[in-house]
C-alpha cells in the first residue's frame, strides 16, 4: 500500500471538497434487481426509493461546523443533503439539467470540481459512480466514496457514512495531514450480476483517504482445494441443522460459501440473490424485500444465513440489501447465522455491518459467532465505528 499525505493546509487553510451524489445508486437492492444501472424506472415499479441523498447527508451532518468549504451541484445531486444536514456556505457549481441525472452529469461535476482545484472529492454512490469520478480525476484528486450502492466491490468507500465522516474529520484534527492510499476501482458488468455470474475488472487505481478499521478493501475471491473443503464441512453441518429443525424457515444470502449450503441440500441457489428453504426444500428463489417479508409473516420461526465478504469483511450491507432492517427485526438478531471459511477470516482485517439503520447496527453487537466448519465456530470482532 502506497501512502503520503494528502496536503498540509496550514492553520487558515480551509479543506476544499467537491460534494457529488448519485440520487439513484442502490435503488435495486431492496427490489432484487442487483444494481440500478439501466433500471431505474423497473426500480420505481416494484417500490423502490432512493437511499443515497439520505447516507449522503449522513455522513456530512457530522462535518458541519469544520473548516470546510463544499462545492456541489444542484438538486438531489449534493445541494439537497447539504441543506439538510445544515450545512451552509456551500457553492453550487454545476447543476444537472431537467429532473433526471446521469454519469455524465456526474462527469461533468468532476471536471468542474478539478478546474476549480478541490482537495478532495466526496461522493455517494457506488462503483459505477466510484468509475465515473475516477475517469475524469484518476489519481490527480483523491477520492474518497460514501456507500450507497448495491455492490461497492471497490476499495475507496469508507465502510459507512459515518466512518466517512470520521477520516475527514480526523485528518483536520490532526492539522490537515491525511494519510493516502492506492485504492482500487473495480468495474463490475451489470448484466452479468443479474445472471449470478460476479464478472470484475480492474478499471483503475485511486488515491484515497485511508483509515484502518473504517476504509473497505477490495473483494477477494478464495478458489482452492482447502478453501472447497471448507465449504463442504461448513455445508454439511448447515444442511444438519435446517434438516434437524423442518419447523423453521431459512433465508440463505448470496455468495459461494451459502452457494455450498444449498448443493448440499440438493436445492438451486442464486448466487447473487436470496433463496428460502425449509425442512430442506426451496421454498422459494431469488427473493426482494417485499417477497421476504412475505414468507416471514406465514413462517414467523425463520434464520437468515449469510456469508462475509472476503477481505471486505461486511456481514450485512453490501449486496445484501434485499435485507432490509425490517427483515432483520422480523427475523431477529439471534436467528442470524454467519458463515465463513476460516482462510477467508484469516484473510479478512475485521467484520463490520452498514444496514442502513445506525440503531440497528449497534443492536446486533460487538461480536458474531461465525460458523467455520463442521460443527465448528469462532467468536470474531465487529468493527465499530470511531465517534465523529
Amino acid at each position: 500500500m502506497n501512502e503520503s499525505n494528502l496536503f498540509h493546509p496550514g492553520e487558515n487553510r480551509i479543506l476544499q471538497i467537491g460534494f457529488v451524489v448519485n440520487p439513484i445508486a442502490g435503488m435495486g437492492g431492496t427490489v432484487g434487481l442487483k444494481g440500478t444501472d439501466g433500471l431505474v424506472e423497473e426500480a420505481v415499479s416494484r417500490g423502490a426509493v432512493p437511499r443515497a441523498p439520505r447516507r449522503a447527508e449522513e455522513a456530512v451532518r457530522l462535518l458541519a461546523g469544520l473548516p470546510i468549504r463544499f462545492l456541489t451541484c444542484g438538486g438531489a445531486m449534493g445541494e439537497e443533503s447539504l441543506a439538510r444536514a445544515g450545512i451552509t456556505g456551500y457553492e453550487i457549481v454545476s447543476n444537472p439539467p431537467g429532473g433526471k441525472t446521469g454519469p455524465d452529469d456526474t462527469v461533468e461535476a468532476c471536471r468542474r470540481f478539478a478546474r476549480r482545484g478541490v482537495d478532495l472529492i466526496l461522493f455517494c454512490g457506488g462503483d459505477g459512480t466510484a468509475r465515473d469520478i475516477f475517469s475524469v480525476v484518476g489519481d490527480t484528486i483523491p477520492i474518497l466514496g460514501i456507500p450507497a450502492g448495491v455492490k461497492m466491490y471497490s476499495s475507496v468507500f469508507a465502510i459507512t457514512p459515518e466512518a466517512a465522516a470520521t477520516i475527514i474529520r480526523e485528518g483536520l484534527e490532526q492539522g490537515g495531514r491525511f494519510h493516502v492510499r492506492d485504492a482500487e476501482v473495480v468495474d463490475v458488468d451489470e448484466e452479468a450480476y443479474r445472471r449470478g455470474e460476479l464478472a470484475t475488472s480492474l478499471f483503475g487505481v485511486a488515491r484515497s483517504p485511508y483509515r484502518p478499521g473504517l476504509s473497505q478493501m477490495a473483494k477477494q475471491v478464495y478458489e482452492d482445494s482447502d478453501e472447497e473443503r471448507s465449504k463442504a464441512e461448513i455445508a454439511r453441518f448447515i444442511r444438519e441443522v435446517i434438516e434437524g429443525t423442518p419447523d423453521i424457515l431459512y433465508i440463505l444470502g448470496p455468495g459461494g460459501t451459502t452457494a455450498a449450503v444449498a448443493r448440499e441440500l440438493g436445492v438451486s441457489k442464486t448466487l447473487l440473490g436470496f433463496d428460502a428453504v425449509k425442512a430442506g426444500a426451496l421454498v422459494a428463489p431469488d427473493l426482494d424485500e417485499q417477497g421476504i417479508c412475505s414468507l416471514l409473516a406465514r413462517n414467523p420461526r425463520a434464520r437468515l444465513v449469510v456469508s462475509i465478504i472476503g477481505a471486505q469483511g461486511a456481514i450485512l450491507g453490501r449486496g445484501t440489501q434485499q435485507v432490509t432492517p425490517r427483515v432483520i427485526r422480523a427475523i431477529g438478531k439471534e436467528n442470524i447465522i454467519v458463515i465463513a471459511t476460516p482462510h477467508k477470516l484469516l484473510q479478512t482485517p475485521h467484520l463490520f455491518v452498514d444496514t442502513g439503520d445506525s440503531t440497528l447496527d449497534g443492536e446486533l453487537g460487538d461480536s458474531i459467532q461465525v460458523v467455520s466448519g463442521y460443527r465448528v465456530a469462532r467468536r470474531v470482532r465487529i468493527k465499530r465505528n470511531l465517534p465523529a
